[in-house]
């Protein structure tokens, strides 16, 4: 009986000791294990607010920057001086036809002048000997209307042989082929040795040239955005080859006709843009963004930072480690910060909220 009672006192003491090491190890987490979750700030700072207009795109050469060039006549392709990716300028040679043929042309046209120029100048001498003769009645009229019927197909003669000589020089001039603007070869479509026919209705193509310096956006404006759109309105873009790079330009016009792409009706919005280090090229899918209003270096905050206390606006500004209630007058907003008119200055530290303290961060 006695052992008994010494097991049951035992297995009390026991269980009162488990209980008070578990009171100790929970007054001791909670005394020094939890911590305050810290604040999330941002610096009020000076912003370029604006409201805007979201649309997808397409880069386009401008009308007259994109060029297919072609041979004139036909011929054999003697030398190709073009390859894609190269920079041409304005009159530099790009191809060149055989000539041999076109130059004995012209070398012949000019031995035929030769002959009607001594032909001619035959006929006006004859001439002037049948009006001498005729004004001392030594012949008849009809002499003389002879020489000047003569001296007139003399002089046709030699008009006719000069246009031959001007005709063929400009073909072959055509056998040279120069770029008529600067840019980059875009495409080749011909190469040495190839053989080339040209008609009035068929013109082959050598090269096609871009002028990568005269560039513009198509922009797909949906329809219920469109109204809010006009000539003059900033614009930035960028393109999937530079995600990191924002381009700069203005809308220049707007298609007055729709377009309808997956039964949704979207109006093309031009964005006249410079391209000065070449980065950009013709058919790139651009994402845009349309500037409708716009203030440049004003103070802004973030949006989610400002509440309302008895009707008025208000932000907590962190002072001596603690939030202080700020009351603002505000301006423009746009989808993440809104302008601050009065109530705080640049460089305060806004609370935007709490975060969560990383376990084990010093």
């Amino acid at each position: 009986m006695r052992k008994q009672m010494k097991k049951w006192w035992l297995l009390i003491i026991l269980v009162i000791a488990g209980a008070l090491v578990a009171a100790a190890a929970y007054w001791q987490f909670a005394g020094s294990g939890q911590t305050e979750k810290p604040l999330a700030t941002e610096k009020v700072q000076r912003r370029d607010i604006a409201s805007s207009v979201q649309a997808t795109g397409v880069i386009r050469a401008r009308i007259g920057a994109e060029v297919k060039v072609g041979a004139r006549i036909s011929g054999r392709v003697e030398r190709l001086y073009a390859n894609i990716g190269d920079v041409v300028k304005k009159g530099q040679l790009i191809a060149r036809l055989e000539q041999e043929d076109l130059k004995a042309k012209v070398n012949e046209a000019r031995m035929n002048l030769r002959v009607v120029e001594a032909n001619l100048e035959l006929a006006r001498k004859n001439l002037t000997r049948m009006e001498n003769l005729f004004a001392k009645d030594f012949v008849a009229r009809d002499k003389v209307d002879v020489a000047q019927k003569d001296y007139k197909a003399a002089q046709a003669q030699a008009d006719q042989v000069r246009e031959m000589i001007r005709f063929n020089s400009t073909q072959l001039s055509y056998a040279d082929i120069h770029a008529p603007i600067d840019g980059v070869i875009a495409s080749v479509a011909t190469q040495q040795g190839e053989t080339v026919s040209a008609t009035a209705q068929n013109v082959p193509t050598f090269v096609s040239i871009v002028d990568l310096n005269r560039l513009e956006v198509y922009a797909y404006v949906d329809e219920t955005d469109i109204g809010k759109i006009r000539p003059g309105l900033e614009a930035s873009f960028s393109v999937d080859s530079f995600p990191e790079t924002e381009f700069k330009g203005t809308v220049s016009a707007i298609y007055p006709k729709a377009t309808i792409q997956d039964n949704v009706v979207y109006y093309i919005t031009v964005i006249s843009i410079e391209n000065p280090e070449g980065k950009l090229k013709p058919d790139m899918t651009v994402n845009a963004t349309l500037y409708l209003n716009k203030r440049n270096a004003v103070l802004a905050v973030p949006s989610q930072a400002i509440g309302r206390e008895g009707g008025r606006k208000v932000v907590r500004v962190l002072e001596n480690g603690k939030g202080v209630a700020k009351t603002i007058k505000t301006g423009w907003k746009d989808g993440q910060y809104t302008e601050v008119v009065e109530g705080v200055q640049e460089g305060d530290l806004v609370i935007t909220g709490t975060g969560e303290q990383e376990a084990g961060k010093k």
